[in-house]
């Protein structure tokens, strides 16, 4: 199975999305697709923020990020990382939810970001927000709701080796 197994890791910001998904691919020895607004605000050397904004009144990014980590995934085996991968990759063979508490997101991005818990707190609940609106006008998809999912994962439970452990013992099961 892992010769053309593809799993798909979605989130929101701060569940630890990017330390777990590279962390598994290096261990199954994966590709990892993890194309994001914050890849693309890089190559086009604005603030993310700025890019975000943009995104809000122009669908174009959007679908740009979408569409090209779906066409770099159907080159085969890899663990596609993002908002939308549950979404967006119906094939995928494991698809994986990580959550956690606004409070612990927040602590989370205020560490990595060098933010006050209550700043990261602020942004973090506007980005959501703008999240949850476009992508529900963009796809019709709420990201509020993914009980479809084969492994939902409460990253508060442990750490990020913790995580990649349980995803592990999920695909030992396929």
């Amino acid at each position: 199975m892992l010769n053309n197994l593809r799993i798909t890791i979605s989130s929101k910001s701060g569940c630890g999305n990017s330390t777990v998904s590279g962390m598994l691919a290096r261990k199954l020895g994966l590709k990892l697709i993890n194309y994001t607004f914050h890849d693309l605000a890089e190559e086009k050397k604005m603030a993310f923020e700025e890019l975000c904004l943009l995104a809000e009144n122009d669908d174009k990014y959007d679908i740009f990020v979408d569409k090209h980590q779906v066409e770099l995934a159907s080159s085969g085996k890899c663990i596609m990382a993002s908002r939308l991968a549950i979404w967006l990759l119906k094939n995928a063979d494991l698809k994986v939810y990580l959550e956690a508490s606004p409070q612990v997101r927040a602590a989370r991005i205020a560490g990595r970001e060098g933010l006050s818990i209550d700043q990261a707190l602020t942004a973090m609940a506007k980005r959501d927000k703008r999240d949850h609106q476009r992508y529900l006008r963009l796809y019709g998809i709420d990201i509020d709701k993914y009980d479809f999912v084969d492994l939902v994962v409460d990253t508060e439970k442990g750490d990020q080796f913790y995580v990649v452990d349980q995803i592990i013992k999920r695909v030992k099961n396929i």
